[in-house]
């Protein structure tokens, strides 16, 4: 649809509202959306998606109020991170109201909630309520960047899937666990996922917030979405491979052969620009174009000096797509 087809969205409302799910364009990747007050939704947004109930789901609201309704707590650091970010690729861990599904936090005492920047979907969540929504595809594959991945992902389910254009980040959001410091300690950050949110940005915006703040990366155990380690990965086989000589060399092939139990026929190679922002907004495009390609596996460099910024986001999603990686 286009962002003027009020009848496609009144659609979305009343499908929401009647209990089902419907796939939403945001600035990272399409969603696959559920009022949060409607289990049986919640519910058929994990079995379209035959995801796991120990993998949590992102809230997705539209301004504080919507975003206080469902935290129990909204420590300071946290305010100051949604206004400086919001509406944008970031996420925020906080601990949960009772009232808010445990189907969505996977039984943590913790809720994922984002405000996100898409002027359809900020529109969509200001009347529908708050929703829950993951990336709309298949658990484990590759995310959405465009309403046509969607399609392919869900033939023949009847799912309405609201057209917003290609998505502008193309990644994911960044998601960060909050610790507020006690009697002076300095507040802690914790990144549980790289995003669209560099961590450049949270230096440069903590640079004017009053207390000390320590930023960690990683976590033990599953805090939020995003975090397993097999993920985002195409329909064929995706090998890292070192960044010196031919990526599809005799020898590599050979050694991709081995590990697949077949050598690769027609391997192709995923290029990325150089440009990260671009990088980041084309790469599951590029991977599901090779994947779609006719070639039998999508063989990737992996480049040493491309960290920081985008970069660290697309090496993760990489990393996690990633079938294994020789040298």
């Amino acid at each position: 649809m286009s962002l003027s087809d009020d009848d496609d969205f009144e659609k979305a409302l009343a499908r929401l509202a009647g209990g089902d799910v419907v796939a939403i364009p945001t600035e990272t990747v399409y969603g696959l959306a559920a009022s949060i007050a409607s289990d049986a939704a919640v519910r058929k947004v994990f079995a379209l998606k035959k995801r796991p109930f120990f993998d949590p789901l992102i809230v997705h609201v539209a301004g504080f109020n919507q975003a206080r309704g469902v935290a129990a707590e909204w420590p300071p650091l946290a305010d100051y991170l949604a206004r400086v970010f919001w509406p944008g690729p970031l996420t925020l861990v906080l601990p949960k109201r009772n009232e808010v599904n445990p189907l969505i936090t996977s039984g943590l005492p913790t809720v994922a909630i984002r405000h996100p920047r898409h002027e359809l979907t900020e529109r969509l969540i200001a009347a529908a309520g708050p929703l829950a929504a993951p990336s709309a595809n298949r658990f484990g594959h590759t995310s959405p960047s465009r309403a046509e991945h969607v399609a392919a992902e869900f033939p023949g389910d009847g799912l309405l899937i609201l057209d917003g254009g290609p998505c502008e980040v193309g990644l994911e959001s960044t998601v960060l666990g909050i610790e507020a410091g006690a009697d002076g300690a300095a507040d802690k950050i914790r990144v549980l996922r790289p995003g669209g949110t560099t961590e450049a940005d949270l230096h440069e915006s903590l640079r004017k917030w009053s207390r000390a703040v320590s930023i960690e990366k990683g976590t033990e155990g599953i805090q939020g979405p995003g975090q397993l380690k097999h993920h985002y990965m195409p329909d064929i086989p995706l090998i890292l491979v070192g960044e010196n000589g031919d990526p599809v060399s005799p020898d590599r092939l050979r050694r991709i052969g081995r590990e697949l139990g077949a050598e690769p026929k027609r391997a192709a190679e995923l290029v990325l620009d150089e440009d990260p922002a671009i990088a980041a907004r084309e790469l599951y495009d590029r991977m599901r174009r090779l994947a779609g390609s006719g070639a039998d596996a999508i063989v990737v460099r992996k480049v040493a000096s491309r960290g920081g910024g985008f970069w660290d986001a697309i090496n993760d999603r990489l990393a996690r797509a990633a079938s294994f990686e020789i040298p």
